[in-house]
């Protein structure tokens, strides 16, 4: 099984070559059905896994300057106080089984639901068509116009700090909307401050769970590597399977995932 879910892991890493993102949400059902490490631990692993693969995408968006350190310092500096404060305070309260609904429930079932509602998010983003933004620039005059203003982007921002420190993903789906919709920027821009955004939430958040969580820093440094190699491989044959139609197929897969997810945390757990 651990081979098995290293060759998982080399697939998430092509699959975000190939598409520049979305792979990574499988993490943390390999981590948990294949590799059989608890939901927290999977998921203190996976922020690790995420953190070190979107910083590798970001690099590239940030040599051809298409990050916005405007939207970092709104958006990024909310998320990062509540992703590391979800991480240390908030994961180590909840208690191993409590009561939901006159229901008694697990920690680790708890969050694989949780998780399982975000796969099915996140999938829905991946199978529809995306509208271009005819957008070129950021025009902030604009957005500090605009009716929900700075703090309900600060409100946004905790939000996905919240979601990316309870279930250890991204939150991408999220952030990409919120730049291109209401910090005005470009499609493009909006995707590398996106892959910037997670890679900090996803590296702070990590950093809450140490001296929290045991960490077998051995497993973790090979699993991040190998899906590193496939980010490169999955990133040489980029631009030759087209994008557009990759992407909706893995959001189908993805879905499946999710839907497998859920009814397996709600019937047979």
């Amino acid at each position: 099984m651990i081979i098995l879910g290293y060759i998982a892991f080399l697939i998430i890493g092509l699959i975000l070559g190939l598409i520049g993102g979305g792979g990574s949400i499988l993490g943390v059902p390999v981590l948990v059905y294949i590799m059989s490490y608890s939901a927290e631990e999977a998921t203190a692993y996976s922020l690790f896994i995420v953190g070190i693969t979107s910083l590798i995408g970001a690099m590239a968006y940030l040599r051809k300057g298409e990050i916005s350190a405007e939207a970092l310092a709104q958006f990024a500096l909310a998320s990062l106080i509540t992703v590391f404060c979800v991480r240390r305070y908030v994961m180590p309260a909840i208690p191993p089984e409590f009561s939901l609904f006159s229901f008694r429930v697990s920690k680790d079932a708890f969050i694989m639901i949780l998780f399982s509602l975000l796969i099915f998010f996140s999938s829905l983003s991946m199978i529809r068509k995306r509208k271009p933004n005819r957008v070129s620039e950021a025009k902030w005059d604009e957005f500090a116009r605009t009716p929900f203003g700075i703090p309900f982007v600060i409100f946004l921002g905790i939000l996905v700090g919240f979601i990316t420190g309870f279930v250890g993903a991204g939150g991408g789906f999220i952030i990409v909307p919120v730049l291109i919709f209401f910090l005005r920027l470009n499609f493009k821009k909006a995707i590398g401050t996106s892959l910037c955004i997670i890679a900090l939430n996803s590296l702070i958040g990590f950093t809450g769970n140490i001296g929290m969580l045991k960490i077998d820093w051995t497993f973790l440094l090979s699993i991040s590597g190998t899906s590193i190699v496939g980010i490169i491989l999955g990133s040489r044959f980029a631009g030759k399977i087209p994008s557009q139609k990759l992407k909706p197929a893995f959001g189908w897969f993805t879905l499946v995932v999710g839907i497998s997810v859920l009814i397996k945390e709600l019937f047979f757990n």
